[in-house]
């Protein structure tokens, strides 16, 4: 066997292992999503006595645990699910716009103070929410708007999800040959026309990617609207799940398994569906430049 065949050998052989090992990564991922499904439909005290076993005979509950953590306590479930969806809605629509301009502008003035403010949204990537959110919600709380609730929270989240969402459109806006825009100053176009007519069309693999992974953050928050909403008023369906509380702290399992469910299947179905778009503009933003 020659040096190239070794090679290829090699290559192969690698190539088997780390498909081997996404393999088993991949299975335990779905495990947990497989085993809230088992669960969902068990009565409460077998969730607690056989977690893995299939729900059927006396551990049959049926629809009962959906029935009953929708109309647990006195707060509608699908109240949370709208606040939910409008929270989700409005801090997307809110990064892409503001991130997506900031980030023309960082790619295309080349000064010291644009180099600074990318490399703190780059850095702010790497630093964990617990570090920050006392202070957010205190920087939050002093601004002169009432941000307990689902109009305003959109703030918060702009604040802490640019970062990424900034580092993926200056990766984009540097592959765009300047002498598109020049030539659509020429035309006449200023800025603002520029970046809505030129730039923002050629955004939109980048554009879809940021939204589905601001998406999936945001519906799945559970930390930031529980500090900053009032929550009796205010719950999105994170909150909504974590009370389901009985007295003395009792927790319906069933319940809770079967509510997980519901909000993690809307995820799990969009990014299912767009998956291919983060492919896309990860590669065409991140990696670009």
């Amino acid at each position: 066997m020659n040096q190239k065949q070794r090679t290829l050998s090699a290559e192969r052989r690698n190539k088997t292992i780390l498909s081997v090992v996404l393999a088993v990564i991949s299975v335990v991922y779905v495990m947990t999503v497989f085993m809230v499904l088992l669960n969902s439909f068990k009565l409460n005290t077998f969730v607690k006595t056989d977690t893995f076993a299939l729900p059927t005979g006396e551990m049959w509950a049926g629809f009962d645990n959906f029935i009953k953590g929708m109309t647990f306590g006195n707060y509608p479930f699908f109240k949370s699910v709208l606040y939910s969806v409008m929270i989700t809605v409005l801090s997307t629509a809110l990064i892409l716009v503001c991130t997506s301009m900031a980030a023309w502008y960082i790619a295309r003035v080349n000064s010291l103070f644009c180099k600074a403010l990318y490399f703190l949204c780059v850095f702010s990537m790497v630093v964990p929410f617990q570090m920050v959110m006392f202070t957010l919600s205190k920087t939050a709380d002093s601004l002169p708007l009432p941000l307990n609730t689902p109009w305003t929270i959109p703030i918060v989240y702009l604040g802490f999800g640019a970062g990424l969402a900034i580092f993926m459109f200056v990766g984009f806006v540097k592959s765009i040959p300047l002498e598109i825009e020049e030539a659509a100053a020429i035309d006449g176009c200023g800025p603002v026309r520029t970046f809505f007519n030129v730039v923002v069309p050629m955004l939109k693999p980048t554009m879809i990617s940021v939204a589905i992974l601001e998406i999936m953050w945001v519906w799945n928050d559970y930390l930031l609207p529980a500090l900053v909403l009032d929550i009796n008023e205010y719950r999105t369906i994170t909150i909504h799940i974590q009370y389901l509380k009985g007295s003395y702290g009792t927790v319906d399992l069933g319940a809770t398994m079967a509510l997980i469910l519901l909000s993690i299947i809307p995820v799990i179905v969009f990014y299912l569906t767009c998956q291919k778009y983060i492919i896309k503009g990860v590669a065409a933003g991140a990696v670009k430049g």
